[in-house]
């Protein structure tokens, strides 16, 4: 490996700037924290760019080098709780004005209207979560008064103008989409150019504020867009719109995810060299030295849900290499619809639907034969169930409509999209009624099937696919690429991301190996990010309480103490698993900063659970985690800044 590829990307030159004698393998430390999670007296009931200022003034207090970040595109489709998921944004490359510093851009002229933004902001600052749909509706008010209040001198500027010239294909074709949407009626196209200026201008500024200091900023690429955004609007070629990207189920969703948005169409992408790809990573080189791409995993293949499913249990992954059902259907003697048809029963309707049995049988299924049943056409698909049941949310309801989708996955195997002859294993079919009421012959081929399909059979096919698209996409600009590389991962990827330079992602508590229940942190490969914790889990102290077994074996394999362990996370503990982490063998070591502030018990928030940004397994979380304290709090905590660079010091990444 030649480590110089790494010294000349823009991450480094941040990080080694002005030093000398710097060795072959450098480590640094980071810190993890999402810009509206940030909280200081300046801002506006949420994280804002210029809070990075005050973010970086502590990283240079205690020697951490990088500050990684989730997405900041844009998200708004009404202004609710459900534009608060930063990762299904409405454009790829316009950023989101709620993380603009009002005061910055400009000084109202009406006293009456000064009066009441700082009563707003006062009362927004005073939450200890993010008001997220509170928070837009009151800065849009500002950027609707600012806005005319400016406009006609800002236009004539000419960093204006510059900017304006430099992101026109991007911004007038944005502009008109948000003009479009019915929450923006009559809006002028010129108010959107007026606040992306504005996002540019500010996010430069602190760019800059942190290389002066010679600390990086890591950005987030999502690994999809909104389905409601100004790409699939004016590229939908480029998109599957009748499909939805999503995982499979893990120990965090039981029932797989479904996110929601497009799946790429390679092909046509192709046809271009992923110009579309290139430009996304050339805008994000405008402020970042490094970036994660969200769930590398979709570039190899990815997690495909079918429009009319609403469960990941009922994807499957896409491109892969699947089965004549003719061959599957002789293999095990039976014809297509007992693989590729719910398989529903009389005798387990009960366990589904309980006190509730008879009406089920009499209003959403058709009996067609005797203890054989099929879902009306009216609930004959997961989309179709999910719709009518929305508008209801008894008790009694939730458990129809659950049992009625529970019904609905249970397949053997799921047809292919494009051709009607290949079907592919639903995963986790060992868990349905369908496969149980196999014989044992048919389960032993089934299995067969199943293990070849999901672990051997697609493996070089995968990797071709990620070969043909991520060095195109990565030469785009001079970036610290890093994969995050968690879930059901092929055995082709760590090879494809060593071969390309990609940093890996490794998690402690979710090892790659599945014999191994954590992973120490000296045995991580160099070229990877080490971390306590991501933001779709649980903290390190929410963690070391959801589980004592569990605990108590760390406590003994990791930390090698051999008492029992105490069920909170003391402060001595976070402070040993993080000096554990600081001693990685990994290039970087990025902790979320609430693991970091656990090492301090009367710094830390008491709310454990509270400080978890994201629950995977619920698609309706409002991501609208706050830190508990201050930036200019935290600046101020000597003790606490002098013990963590100590810290970091004495692990060689200072």
């Amino acid at each position: 490996m030649n480590y110089q590829d790494f010294h000349n990307t823009k991450a480094f030159k941040t990080l080694l700037k002005n030093k000398t004698g710097i060795c072959d393998k450098p480590k640094f430390a980071g810190v993890a924290v999402p810009v509206f999670s940030l909280k200081s007296n300046d801002s506006f009931g949420i994280g804002e760019f210029y809070d990075l200022k005050l973010l970086a003034d502590w990283c240079l207090k205690t020697g951490i080098k990088i500050i990684q970040i989730l997405p900041i595109n844009d998200t708004r489709t009404n202004d609710s709780w459900n534009d608060s998921y930063p990762y299904k944004a409405i454009s790829t490359k316009a950023l989101h004005p709620i993380y603009l510093n009002l005061y910055s851009m400009g000084t109202l002229d009406n006293e009456n209207d000064k009066t009441y933004f700082e009563q707003q902001r006062s009362v927004l600052n005073s939450k200890d979560f993010v008001d997220y749909p509170e928070v837009i509706k009151i800065k849009n008010e500002f950027f609707k008064k600012i806005f005319d209040q400016t406009w006609n001198e800002i236009k004539k500027q000419d960093d204006y103008k510059t900017f304006f010239e430099e992101n026109k294909e991007w911004l007038m074709p944005y502009s008109e989409f948000c003009c479009k949407q019915p929450t923006n009626n009559k809006q002028q196209p010129e108010l959107y150019y007026f606040l992306q200026y504005h996002l540019d201008k500010q996010l430069k500024e602190t760019v800059d504020y942190l290389h002066e200091k010679g600390i990086a900023l890591k950005g987030d690429i999502p690994i999809g867009i909104g389905r409601h955004s100004v790409e699939a609007w004016t590229s939908p070629h480029l998109f599957n719109l009748n499909g939805q990207a999503g995982a499979p189920p893990d120990s965090f969703a039981a029932e797989g995810q479904n996110w929601g948005f497009p799946t790429y169409n390679w092909e046509a992408m192709k046809h271009d060299n992923y110009k579309w790809w290139r430009e996304r990573l050339t805008q994000m080189s405008r402020y970042f030295d490094a970036y994660r791409i969200d769930h590398i995993l979709g570039f190899f293949r990815i997690w495909e849900i079918p429009y009319e499913s609403t469960q990941g249990l009922l994807g499957y992954f896409s491109p892969a290499i699947g089965e004549p059902s003719t061959d599957v259907c002789q293999l095990l003697s039976v014809d297509k619809e007992r693989l590729t048809k719910p398989y529903i029963r009389g005798h387990f309707l009960h366990e589904y639907f309980g006190e509730f049995t008879d009406e089920v049988r009499e209003k959403y299924l058709n009996e067609t034969s005797f203890s054989y049943f099929e879902l009306k056409p009216d609930f004959n698909t997961q989309r179709k169930i999910t719709d009518y049941f929305s508008c209801y949310e008894q008790e009694k309801n939730n458990k129809i409509r659950n049992g009625l989708l529970a019904l609905a996955a249970e397949v053997l195997f799921l047809k292919d999209k494009n051709d009607d002859n290949i079907i592919h294993p639903r995963i986790a079919l060992q868990f349905t009624h369908s496969y149980n009421e196999l014989d044992e012959r048919q389960k032993n081929e089934i299995n067969k099937l199943y293990d070849n399909y999901f672990y051997y059979k697609n493996n070089e096919f995968w990797k071709e696919e990620a070969l043909s698209k991520l060095p195109k996409i990565i030469e785009a600009s001079d970036m610290l690429v890093c994969g995050e590389d968690l879930g059901m991962v092929p055995a082709c990827v760590p090879d494809v991301m060593q071969q390309l330079n990609i940093l890996s992602l490794e998690v402690q508590r979710m090892p790659k190996n599945p014999c191994d229940t954590f992973v120490n942190p000296k045995d991580n490969p160099y070229l990877s990010v080490d971390t306590t914790s991501t933001h779709d889990t649980s903290t390190l102290r929410g963690w070391w309480e959801e589980n004592g077994e569990l605990t108590n074996r760390f406590y003994r394999e990791m930390l090698r103490h051999f008492e029992g362990a105490p069920y909170f996370a003391e402060p001595y503990i976070c402070k040993e698993i993080i000096e554990q982490h600081l001693n990685s063998s990994s290039m970087l070591t990025i902790l979320p900063i609430q693991d970091y502030i656990a090492i301090d018990g009367d710094l830390r928030w008491n709310e454990t659970q509270r400080e978890q940004i994201n629950v995977p397994a619920n698609s309706e979380h409002h991501w609208c985690y706050k830190m508990h304290q201050s930036l200019e709090s935290l600046n101020e905590r000597h003790d606490f800044n002098n013990i963590l660079r100590e810290m970091i010091k004495k692990s060689g990444r200072i």
